[in-house]
């Protein structure tokens, strides 16, 4: 790779890094604080830069044995909930910031709404945590889990929320889509007066966006069809964002979703070509960081995810690490002890010392992201402070956190 390509790979990333600074009113700013911000920005420009050089040094030949590109892998199917194990064993040697992860924006809420990886369904039947609405749909073990399987066309269901949904949330979840030109379709208020996300597989390989009311956005074909993929949706009012995988692929500030305390999705099928759908998290909310720390001494993150009993952090975790690294390098008097918390499943003191490592993770991150070490603690606290009961899926995957604690 020529000298030239690479410094303009490193200039892109450093514009990135630029453009997520938050600029600060003048007036606010005396000759103190100019400087602690440039001294903030250069050092999280140091590091994107060193992240650009490995990226680059990956993709060239000459510098990685004829390695094919970082940006060529892809994350493990099925993202695990915040903090807790994956549904399977990584499927890439990435660490958060390399690769595609450079360009990954997705943070999830901070609050749990719905999750489900129906798991606990018996084989054969209709979830009972969804609303049938038409088609023909069944509980079915695929590749390790258990999935919503769909045979018609159409196949509708609904999933119920304890509220309407706020101006911040975000949906993720696990899909294939049949062979057929098939689609995924997801509203947000019944009927058809509002946009809905969709995904479609056209051609052996899907693309995502948002279409109705006047606005039509989709992007270039993204993940090879016929194999599992994560579709995640991140909206803010009326400005939307749309996944396939680690690639955003819809960017649409003017998307009215509606809101409404039901989600609607329709994944139409055939009895010889199936659509799955499982593992969704639906989570209100996303508060600036900074702000929560100062109301409130301490902020839960649901954005930092860990291979299956592992304190190894997978690349997904990129955004909400970049914020915090972000926030410190901005506010050089902040000092944090980061806590690792578990659910009650499983051995508790096995849960402890995961806890305990997995938050020495996260600071030892924030290090190598050029924070100091001496303004970060770290404490690992299993399952002794629950942030809400253990008897739900929604509780259990709350109590699956870290927590940004102020001292």
């Amino acid at each position: 790779m020529t000298s030239m390509n690479r410094s303009r790979a490193c200039a892109a990333v450093l514009a990135f890094a630029l453009f997520l600074l938050p600029a600060v009113a003048e007036a606010q700013l005396g000759g103190l604080s100019r400087r602690i911000r440039d001294k903030a920005r250069e050092r999280v420009e140091q590091k994107e830069e060193e992240t650009a050089e490995r990226v680059v040094d990956a993709a060239d030949p000459a510098t990685a044995g004829g390695a094919a590109s970082a940006d060529s892998a892809a994350p493990a199917t099925g993202a695990a909930p915040a903090t807790s194990a994956a549904s399977g064993a990584s499927a890439t040697s990435q660490k958060p910031g390399e690769g595609a992860w450079v360009r990954y924006d997705f943070v999830p809420g901070e609050r749990i709404l719905f999750v489900d990886d129906f798991a606990k369904e018996q084989v054969g039947d209709f979830p009972r945590r969804v609303q049938f609405i038409e088609g023909n749909m069944e509980t079915a073990e695929w590749q390790g889990g258990h999935w919503l399987r769909a045979t018609s066309w159409p196949s509708k269901f609904a999933i119920e929320l304890p509220e309407t949904l706020p101006e911040r949330f975000t949906v993720e979840f696990d899909v294939v889509t049949g062979r057929a030109n098939a689609y995924v379709e997801i509203g947000f208020v019944e009927g058809d007066d509002h946009t809905k996300v969709y995904y479609r597989e056209i051609s052996g390989t899907i693309e995502g966006g948002v279409e109705g009311a006047g606005v039509r956005a989709y992007s270039r074909k993204e993940h090879e069809g016929g194999t599992p993929f994560r579709a995640r949706i991140m909206a803010d009012g009326k400005y939307v964002k749309v996944y396939v995988g680690e690639t955003r692929v819809a960017n649409v500030p003017t998307a009215d979703l509606g809101r409404s305390n039901r989600i609607y999705f329709e994944f139409p099928a055939l009895p010889d070509d199936p659509a799955f759908l499982t593992n969704v998290s639906i989570m209100a909310g996303g508060r600036d960081l900074y702000d929560a720390l100062s109301a409130e001494g301490r902020v839960a993150t649901q954005g930092i995810y860990f291979d299956t009993g592992s304190d190894r952090i997978r690349p997904e975790s990129t955004p909400t690490l970049r914020q915090i690294s972000t926030m410190l390098a901005e506010h050089p008097d902040l000092r944090l002890t980061i806590e690792g918390h578990t659910d009650n499943v499983g051995n508790a003191a096995a849960n402890k010392t995961l806890s305990e490592k997995r938050a020495a993770a996260v600071s030892a991150y924030l290090v190598g992201a050029g924070i100091d070490a001496s303004r970060l603690e770290a404490a690992g606290l299993g399952d002794t402070k629950p942030a809400a009961p253990n008897a739900t899926p929604e509780g259990r995957q709350q109590n699956r956190r870290v927590e940004l604690v102020k001292r």
